[in-house]
């Protein structure tokens, strides 16, 4: 049987760096190319929000059926919300990044009210990608199966199924 190991914390910090670079350049490039940066609109926000409740929700019925009512999921549930919540995470750590790199392109337009408005939208996307990656974390730990010992037919106390 093999074990799924948990998102680390240096694959997040990796992806949101990526996503900095990549948001902090973006500007640069554009305008480089004689474009105009585009502004951020609430909507990226709500929908990040809105992604991380229904995540946090999930977090909470699976925890509330494995860990306190001791239910069981079928295998192809639980990697269902394992991959869920892995890509979720990573998706989060990137979109953050990409969105906190984004406001620090305007930074110095901070004076100019398209400037602070960039700022603004885009930090709080970026905080919408990080309560993303938080509920995908949340349902990611969620998913880990308590250990039996004994249970299930194993007899070295390790655990006999995953979820």
């Amino acid at each position: 049987m093999s074990t799924v190991r948990r998102t680390s914390a240096l694959a997040l910090t990796a992806v949101g760096a990526v996503g900095l670079i990549a948001g902090r350049v973006a500007r640069p490039i554009i305008e480089y190319r004689d474009g105009v940066a585009p502004t951020v609109g609430w909507a990226s926000s709500l929908a990040l929000l809105l992604g991380a409740a229904i995540l946090g929700g999930l977090a909470w019925s699976t925890f509330q059926s494995l860990h306190r009512r001791g239910e069981r999921m079928t295998s192809d549930h639980g990697v269902k919300m394992l991959s869920l919540a892995k890509a979720s995470a990573l998706v989060g750590a990137l979109v953050s990044g990409c969105y906190f790199g984004y406001a620090l392109g305007f930074l110095e337009a901070w004076d100019t009210a398209l400037g602070r408005e960039r700022v603004t939208r885009s930090a709080f996307a970026g905080l919408g990608g990080l309560l993303l990656m938080a509920a995908a974390l949340l349902l990611e730990r969620a998913c880990q199966v308590p250990d039996k010992g004994g249970e299930d037919g194993a007899e070295d106390g390790t655990e006999a199924t995953p979820a």
